[in-house]
């Protein structure tokens, strides 16, 4: 019976101490995430700031760690970016503000092309962000790039050009935040 209880005991502890790879910011990154069938590990997280204002955790998630950037975004394999929302000064607003800008550094100011799917992506934007929400923003080669705000599938979009703009927000020449770009890129 005591080995039991035990071996129970020992159980529960690795379950409950698992699953975390990493605190950045406050927040608790989860070692792995499910990509359809796979599962990806955290490649690195850091915290988004702007003008001193931490907005959001950012969080890549990859089948293997990788510090190339290019070949991340131009990786036709599944991939993540998870995003926890911390501050609540990020409004709907801003952040649509933010990931248009974003789209048109990865881009290099050629949004055009992709210009309905941005307008989509931008889309899942249009609720209220309040501290504490989550989206995964998930590619799948035979799916597309499916973003889910705390779990709940907002968007699907298809194509391997446009995963490349929207990964190319946090990993391209100009990112969103240099900081968070070394942080996903493990360094």
């Amino acid at each position: 019976m005591f080995k039991k209880l035990l071996l129970l005991c020992s159980a529960i502890l690795i379950l409950t101490s698992a699953g975390y790879a990493k605190e950045v910011g406050g927040i608790n990154m989860p070692d792995s995430i499910a990509a359809g069938n796979e599962t990806l590990i955290l490649n690195g997280a850091g915290v988004r700031t702007k003008f001193f204002i931490k907005a959001y955790v950012g969080g890549l998630y990859l089948n293997k760690k990788s510090g190339d950037a290019n070949a991340i975004m131009n990786a036709n394999e599944p991939m993540a970016i998870k995003l926890h929302m911390i501050s609540k000064l990020i409004t709907s607003e801003k952040m649509k503000d933010a990931t248009l800008e974003g789209f048109f550094n990865s881009t290099n100011g050629n949004t055009a092309p992709y210009k309905d799917k941005i307008d989509t992506f931008i889309s899942v934007f249009k609720d209220n962000i309040k501290i504490g929400d989550v989206y995964d923003i998930i590619y799948i080669p035979a799916e597309g790039t499916k973003v889910y705000k705390n779990k709940e599938l907002k968007i699907t979009t298809k194509g391997l050009d446009f995963k490349k703009v929207l990964f190319g927000i946090w990993l391209c020449d100009k990112p969103a935040d240099k900081t968070v770009k070394a942080a996903m890129l493990g360094k």
